[in-house]
Order: C-alpha cells, then sequence, then structure tokens
C-alpha cells in the first residue's frame, strides 16, 4: 500500500520512522506492508533515504491513483485544510494529527469523506500517544457520555508540576520549559489554554455528535498562577491542574477550560509532568480514564499510523463518525455552580459582608485574606468579585 506525508517537520518525520521501524509488524496486522511513496515539504533535504520522495506540488499526490492513504501533519487551518479537502475528493483516505483543523473543520471533512467513500481519521489530535477516541467512537457507542475532563496539554501540566514541587514562580518555570523543549518560543496556545480549548471542542463535538465552535467555550490559561498559588494548595492538600471539561447538562454540554484545585482524590490529581489524561463518565460505564504520553513525536505519530493500519483494513469504505455539522449550542457556564479558592486585599468585614460565610486560609502573603466560598453559580460569583478587591481566583475540582 502507498501513502503520502503531508508535512515533514516532527510529527511527520515520526510517522515515517514508525512505518519504517515497525515495518513487518504494520504488514502482520494489515496484509501488506504500508509504504511512503510522496513526502510534501517545500524544504530541500539531503538525506539519501528521503530526497527522492519530495515533492513541491499537493496536486502531484492527488492525482496518482497508486496513493491509498495521505497523512496531515502541517498544522494550522490553511493551507491543510485546502490540501485534505482535495485528498478525500480524490479518493483518498486522509489521517491527519492537526487540532486545529479537526476543531475548526472536522464536521465539513468527515462530510467529504463519507460523501467520496474514503476515511477521515484523526486520533492523534487529541491527547497525542492516548487512544481516547476511537475508544469513544467504538467502545462507549452504548453509552450517554455525561462528563469528559482532560490534562490535555503536556506543556502547562510539566509547568504546574515544576511549580508545585519547587516552589518555581511562572516566568521561571517557562523559561525552564522552553529550555528543555517541553514549550514553544511561542507558548502562547498552550498557557493561554488555547490549545486545550480546541481539544474539548473536539472532544464534546464527537460525543454530542454535532459540531462544538471551539470559540464559545471560555477559557482561562495558567499565566495567573504564581508560586503563592502553590502555597495555598498544599495547605488545601490539592494541586492546581489545568483541565478542559465538557458535562452533559440537559440536552447539551457546558464546556470549559481553566486552572482548578483538585483534592487528592481526584484520578486527575496525581497526573504530573508532560503526562497527559482523560477522565470520562458514561451512564453505564461509571469512571473511566485514558492515560499516557499526550505529545512528542514517536507517541504522537503511533497514533496517526493506527489510524493508517484502521484506514489499511477498512480500504473499500468510509469509516462513519457521528459528527455533523449543525451547530450545538453550548449550555450557559454562568449557571455553573462551582467552589472557589480566593485571594483578596479587601478588609474581613467587605469579605464577610459580600460572601457571608468563608473557610479562611492562613494567608501566605501581606496584605492578602484568602479563602474558600460556599458553592455558587459562576453569574452569582462575578457579582460579588465585583464588590471586593480580587487578587486571583481558582475553582475548586
Amino acid at each position: 500500500m502507498k501513502a503520502a506525508i503531508m508535512g515533514f517537520g516532527t510529527i511527520g518525520s515520526g510517522v515515517y520512522e514508525v512505518l519504517k521501524v515497525n515495518r513487518r509488524v504494520i504488514e502482520r496486522r494489515v496484509g501488506s506492508p504500508i509504504d511512503v511513496k510522496y513526502i510534501l515539504d517545500l524544504r530541500e533535504f539531503e538525506d539519501q533515504e528521503i530526497a527522492p520522495l519530495i515533492v513541491r506540488d499537493y496536486k502531484e499526490i492527488a492525482a496518482d491513483p497508486e496513493v491509498d492513504m495521505v497523512v496531515e501533519t502541517m498544522g494550522g487551518v490553511e493551507p491543510a485544510f485546502t490540501f485534505v479537502k482535495t485528498m478525500l475528493e480524490a479518493g483518498k483516505h486522509v489521517a491527519t494529527s492537526n487540532k486545529a483543523l479537526v476543531a475548526d473543520k472536522g464536521a465539513e471533512l468527515i462530510r467529504i469523506a463519507r460523501e467520496h467513500s474514503v476515511s477521515f481519521l484523526f486520533e492523534a489530535s487529541v491527547g497525542g500517544g492516548i487512544p481516547v477516541i476511537r475508544p469513544l467512537l467504538e467502545c462507549l457507542t452504548a453509552d450517554v457520555i455525561e462528563e469528559i475532563t482532560g490534562i490535555v496539554n503536556g506543556t502547562t501540566n510539566y509547568m504546574m508540576t515544576e511549580m508545585s514541587a519547587n516552589g518555581t514562580d511562572f516566568d521561571e518555570v517557562l523559561k525552564e520549559a522552553q529550555d528543555k523543549g517541553f514549550a514553544e518560543q511561542d507558548p502562547t496556545a498552550d498557557i493561554e489554554g488555547y490549545d486545550a480549548c480546541r481539544k474539548i471542542a473536539i472532544l464534546t463535538s464527537l460525543i454530542a455528535g454535532r459540531q462544538v465552535d471551539y470559540q464559545d467555550i471560555p477559557t482561562e490559561g495558567i499565566r495567573g498562577i504564581s508560586a503563592t498559588d502553590m502555597k495555598y494548595a498544599k495547605i488545601l492538600k490539592r494541586s492546581i491542574k489545568l483541565l478542559a471539561t465538557s458535562r452533559k447538562v440537559g440536552d447539551t454540554y457546558v464546556a470549559r477550560v481553566a486552572p482548578y484545585l483538585l483534592p487528592a482524590s481526584h484520578p486527575l490529581s496525581k497526573v504530573d509532568g508532560v503526562f497527559n489524561a482523560i477522565f470520562v463518565h458514561g451512564n453505564m460505564l461509571g469512571d473511566g480514564m485514558f492515560y499516557g504520553s499526550g505529545a512528542g513525536k514517536l507517541p504522537t505519530a503511533s497514533a496517526v499510523v493506527g489510524d493508517l493500519v484502521e484506514i489499511a483494513r477498512n480500504l473499500d469504505k468510509n469509516l462513519p463518525i457521528d459528527w455533523e455539522p449543525e451547530a450545538l449550542a453550548l449550555g450557559d457556564p454562568q449557571e455553573t455552580v462551582e467552589r472557589f479558592f480566593v485571594r483578596s486585599s479587601s478588609a474581613m468585614s467587605l469579605i464577610e459582608d459580600t460572601f457571608g460565610p468563608v473557610n479562611l486560609i492562613e494567608a501566605q502573603k501581606d496584605g492578602e485574606h484568602a479563602f474558600v466560598t460556599e458553592p455558587m453559580s459562576e453569574k452569582e460569583f462575578a457579582a460579588k468579585t465585583a464588590a471586593i478587591d480580587l487578587i486571583s481566583m481558582i475553582r475548586m475540582g
């Protein structure tokens, strides 16, 4: 079987490596090896093995009837969408790791694939090497998924772990993460929560069967988390994690990305370093969790090649995915009820007048009070905090 790779960066080169190193295993499981015939990239490569495979025009791949399947690892929405759409319309199956593409154009590409009797698969777009999408689509189809909550960004989880363990402040641990290659030189998508937002939009679209616009999901990153917050977390016997969460409310879901203070009893509280984990609650399953390497060259490439193997076993048909283009109106996040950990520079009398009885925490910094509120809606909390001088807030998980 012949494949093409569009984009030969970290993940694309990883896909090539997995196909080469595990060639015999793949051949045994599929019945035929999968060989790379083309690599689409604009750069020059001196590698004698790679150089003959390089092409500059994606239409050359689309026009070759020998190519059965195409891998897209370019990143971004365009030109990836145009290239993938062309491949599907040419009757070629596509596997991608591109979360931006899937979050923005997933429903449309699934429809195009269905119309041309090919498949569009994207296991690696959420959780890197962790298998979660196929289990949701195939193993848990008898369940109504009532909650998905995940640590789905390795950069932020590494930073939270280091800040907790070593008392390091945000800027210092960010530089350390960049020096070690765990964070990009422009870390905005990670630390502001945008990466996690796209991933929970994909997962919510899959369990709801309708398009979720990631721009409708309220998103907070970790930039406001400090070493002082970590001291409070230890007093509370909790850990701070950036969570992407989606919960069923009535006929829809309420989604959010934000830092949470998790108790030691929560299954996600002990997920540390660059590891990811996704907690799932089904109405029949109960609780389950998927854990593993959520990023990295080979773990992510392994998930992409897993999609290729699935495609190779079903070359003559479309693998259906229930994700329609019709938009899902998400529930109002302001109605969600939470408890909140609050730091304020206001007088204690004003805090008690505003919030009523609170669980006061020993202050870790002069000139502030720290406390945990009673359960209240996001809307009610916003109204109350408008009356005090707020330093910071973290939701209690």
